[in-house]
Parts: structure tokens; sequence; C-alpha cells
């Protein structure tokens, strides 16, 4: 029982760390969809994974489970505020993406955990470390600091931890009762009317470039909902396997992925300024890691 348990952890560790790997590689997989535009790639991202996540149902014999969980009007409310939130968290990352603000997307999923833990302090009432304020203190010097240094509000960084850091919490509050596959279903579902009225907007005032520059592009924008749903699918597979100190040592694969991507391979400036902003934020993270971790080791004591 014990070495199938640890087979079990290293499983989960390898697929955690297989869809951080993906998600760092994404706003490089964005970048070679051009000329599609943000909202339009967004709006086929939101299709083609609805289409691949019914495909996932169809084969895996799962429709009753969705159909079971549509029956819920808590669940549902739930999936389309998380449907929402997801919408905004993609269209702003894809956005930074395809403007050139690949750094400042990275510092978004930085600053997450320590989105997280505040929104555990605003929403759930809970009371944190010391050392966890410290963190939150330092994290919004760094925020002032890029500010106030570089000359520019990192509005792409705070809406992506926002979102994401909200849609976690209501992702939380689903819990186990609604599955990967049937609540990516129901988001990009709640968010299909959006999509399709993006794609008429975009068709009408510029023309959509689905098809209109050859095969090999039509390909790699079909694959988008592949893109998007495979890394879901694998972060819940790992998140059930391994424990929450993992996967929170896990999340900054990606970060530091897209942050060597903007800087190393395309060119984004880095002054003294950002530097030092960034700095700033890798300091609050550590401290917020080692106080988990220590933390993680006194519960297992006790208990």
């Amino acid at each position: 029982m014990a070495a199938a348990a640890a087979r079990e952890r290293t499983l989960g560790g390898a697929y955690a760390l297989g869809a951080y790997a993906l998600w760092g590689f994404l706003p490089l997989y964005f970048l070679l969809l051009a000329p599609t535009g943000p909202w339009e790639l967004v709006a086929w991202r939101i299709l083609l994974s609805l289409v691949f996540c019914a495909l996932l149902l169809t084969v895996t014999r799962t429709w009753p489970r969705l159909v079971a969980i549509m029956r819920q009007p808590r669940l549902l409310g739930l999936t389309a505020l998380a449907g929402a939130l997801i919408y905004v968290n993609w269209q702003v990352f894809i956005y930074g993406a395809l403007t050139g603000h690949v750094i400042e997307t990275s510092l978004g999923y930085f600053i997450n955990p320590i989105a997280t833990v505040l929104l555990a302090v605003l929403v759930l009432r809970e009371r944190l470390r010391p050392t966890q304020w410290v963190a939150i203190g330092i994290a919004a010097g760094a925020v002032l600091v890029i500010v106030l240094g570089y000359g520019s509000f990192p509005w792409i960084a705070l809406v992506l931890a926002a979102s994401f850091g909200t849609y976690g919490l209501v992702k939380k509050k689903v819990g186990p009762s609604v599955d990967a596959v049937s609540g990516l279903t129901l988001e990009t579902m709640w968010l299909t009317p959006i999509a399709a009225v993006i794609l008429v907007i975009v068709g009408v005032t510029g023309g959509l470039t689905m098809g209109a520059y050859g095969w090999e592009h039509a390909v790699l924008l079909s694959l988008t909902g592949v893109v998007t749903a495979v890394p879901l699918l694998l972060f819940a597979a790992g998140a059930r396997r391994v424990s929450l100190t993992t996967i929170g040592l896990l999340q900054f694969v990606a970060p530091v992925m897209q942050f060597l991507s903007g800087w190393l391979v395309l060119g984004e400036p880095m002054p003294l300024e950002r530097w030092i902003g960034f700095g700033l934020v890798w300091l609050a993270l550590i401290i917020l890691t080692v106080d988990s971790v220590l933390y993680a080791r006194r519960v297992r004591a006790v208990r």
C-alpha cells in the first residue's frame, strides 16, 4: 500500500508539472496564431473547448453526470460565475500575450498566490499568520515600485491575479460536486453566446482569420480547445494525488516560463525598476512558501 501511494504521488506530481509547463508555453503558442486578434482568439478558445469537452463526455460516457449537475441550481449559478471569471482571465491574458506584455502576464501569476491569501481574509474571514501579512505587504510595495519607477500601472497583472484568484475561490465553493470536464463544459457553455457575438462582430468589422491564412494556421487555431482543456484536466488529475504544499510549489513553474519567454525569447524590456518590483514579489513568494511548508509540517507533527 505504501508503494502504491508513493506511485500515486509521483504520478500526481508529473500530472501537475505537465499542466503548469503547458500553461507556461501558452503565450508562445498564441503568438503563433497571428494575425488572429485577442477577441477572435478567445471566442474560438471558448467554442472549441466546449466541442472538445463534449467529445470527452461522449468518449467517457459521463453525460449523465453533467445532466445531474444541471439539475442543481446552486451549482449552475456557481459555474456561471466561474465562467465569467475565466472569460475575463482568458481575455486579459491573451491580450497581454499578443500586445507585448508577456512579462506582465507572468507577474499576474506570480502575484496570484498572494491574491489568494488576501481573498481568504476578505471573503472567507480567515485569520492570517504574521508572515503572511508580511508577504502581502511586500507584494503591495512591489506594485508601488513598478507604478512609480516604471511609470506604468500593471493592470494586466492585477486583473489576472484577481480574476484567477476569485475563480479558484469559486471552484473551491463548488468542491468535488463538479468534476473537471463537467465544470469546463458548463463554464464554456455559459460563454458560448458571448463567443458567438464576438465572432459576428469581428467577422463584420475586420473579417475572421479562421481558414483565411492557410491550413497550418487553421489547424493551430483549431487546437486551441485541446490546448485549453488538456492542462486543466492534467491539473485536476494531479491535484487529487498530491498535497496542497506540492501544488503550491509547482504553481511557480508557469509564471517562471512566461517570464523567461517574455524576457529572453521575445526581448521585452526589463529596466532596473521592473527588476526591483519583480524581486520584491519573488521575496514575498519565498516568505509565503516557506511559511506554508513550515505550517504544514507543524500540522502533521500535531496529528
